[in-house]
């Protein structure tokens, strides 16, 4: 598949909000909120980028937090509300990720380097994430799934058809009470990222947080916050 081609041809531009660094910037965050219940929008996360520059190992990072198009939610009754993705829709799911994508080059022409990028989501906004960042055909600083799942494994046949593959760090959190995407499925998708030949997934931090159900909570983002500011550590 012509990635580039594809992408130019399926991209709709997303709305957004920034969250602007405190001091100099010299790294983004792109971060997809969306849940199949909540239908959130990137204001969704802004508290938690907020939260997370009062950090002063995070004063020098953006936040890119993108709203997402109107479409009828498989996992919701079909009611029309912001979300990214239809469930297993390809034409959607790439649609989608065109879309991520054009985020990602907007702020590599404004200056940022793709090592200098994370791209991360909650629920479908996770596998999309991981779906995108997996097929890029350039190396990210990581990519956050946060109760997410692995989105059309057959487009992954081989690592080598994938440059991003290894050694991308992946942060991988999911409650061990989560009733919409059940942890075996996070279960399932990192055996398989396993199988594709990411060895032994050195580069992947991943934890079961017991109890939480299909949301996140304080120790998660905490270990989240810490992993961010190691894959794009302020630079002097």
């Amino acid at each position: 598949m012509d990635k580039k081609r594809c992408d130019l041809r399926l991209a709709t531009a997303l709305q957004f909000i920034t969250v602007p660094a405190v001091k100099k910037h010299t790294a983004t965050v792109i971060f997809v909120h969306v849940s199949a219940v909540l239908g959130d929008t990137g204001y969704g996360w802004h508290p938690v980028a907020t939260m997370f520059q009062k950090d002063h190992s995070l004063e020098h990072v953006k936040f890119v937090l993108p709203h997402s198009p109107e479409a009828p939610v498989t996992a919701n009754m079909g009611i029309v509300m912001p979300f990214v993705v239809n469930a297993e829709d390809e034409a959607g799911i790439l649609k989608s990720r065109a879309s991520l994508i054009q985020l990602i080059d907007a702020e590599i022409a404004a200056g940022t380097p793709p090592n200098r990028i994370v791209l991360g989501g909650f629920s479908q906004g996770a596998s999309m994430s991981l779906f995108t960042s997996l097929s890029l055909d350039k190396q990210l600083a990581g990519v956050v799934c946060l109760s997410g799942w692995i989105l059309i494994k057959t487009t992954f046949q081989k690592p080598h058809a994938c440059p991003a593959f290894d050694p991308l760090p992946i942060f991988w959190g999911h409650g061990s009470a989560d009733p919409l995407v059940k942890p075996k499925f996070a279960e399932e998708s990192i055996d398989w990222l396993k199988s594709i030949g990411i060895r032994s997934l050195s580069g992947l931090s991943y934890t079961f947080y017991p109890g939480v159900g299909h949301s996140t909570n304080m120790q998660e983002l905490e270990d989240l916050k810490v992993w961010i500011a190691k894959v794009i550590p302020e630079r002097v």
